[in-house]
C-alpha cells in the first residue's frame, strides 16, 4: 500500500472515481455537489490517493482554512478496505505532508458516524451541535500540534 500526492489529471480522476463510489453510490450525496472548484485540477487544491497493487482504494484532500490550519475534505475509503488501517494511512500521510508544509493544526467536518475514528486518531470537537452537510449529519474537529 503507498499513499501517492495527486500530480496528474488520471491520478485526479482516479480520486474522483473513489468519492463517487463512496458519497454519490454509497452515501446518495447529489453528484453536483461532490465535485466543486478545488477538483479542476491537481493543483487546486492537495490530493492525494492510496494505492494498493495499483487499484486505488482511498481518496482525501486538503486546502488552507486559514493561515497555519488546514483543512481536510472528501476523505473516503472504498468499502472493501474498510477497518483494513487504509483510513488511519492515508490521515496521517496527509497530517504529514501538512505538517511539512507548515501547518500546525488540521480541521475537518467529519460524518458523525465517523467521529469515533477521528477522536481514535487525536481529534477533538469543536462544534457545538451537528450540522447537515450534502443531506448528512457532520461534525466540525481539529487536531493541533503538527508543528
Amino acid at each position: 500500500m503507498e499513499w501517492i500526492r495527486v500530480e496528474t489529471e488520471e491520478q485526479l480522476r482516479e480520486a474522483l472515481a473513489v468519492r463517487m463510489e463512496v458519497f454519490v453510490k454509497e452515501q446518495g450525496v447529489p453528484a453536483d455537489i461532490e465535485v466543486d472548484e478545488h477538483d479542476a485540477s491537481p493543483s487546486a487544491c492537495r490530493h492525494y490517493i492510496v494505492q494498493s497493487d495499483s487499484a486505488t482504494i482511498a481518496a482525501g484532500r486538503y486546502r488552507t482554512y486559514e493561515p497555519g490550519v488546514a483543512k481536510l475534505q472528501r476523505f473516503a475509503v472504498l468499502k472493501p478496505w474498510r477497518g483494513a488501517g487504509v483510513g488511519t494511512f492515508l490521515l496521517r500521510a496527509m497530517e504529514e505532508e501538512a505538517k511539512r508544509e507548515g501547518y500546525r493544526a488540521v480541521i475537518l467536518d467529519a460524518q458523525c458516524s465517523a467521529e469515533a475514528f477521528y477522536r481514535r486518531l487525536g481529534y477533538e470537537l469543536i462544534s457545538s451541535e451537528p450540522f447537515l452537510d450534502a443531506g448528512i449529519l457532520h461534525v466540525r474537529m481539529r487536531k493541533n500540534g503538527l508543528a
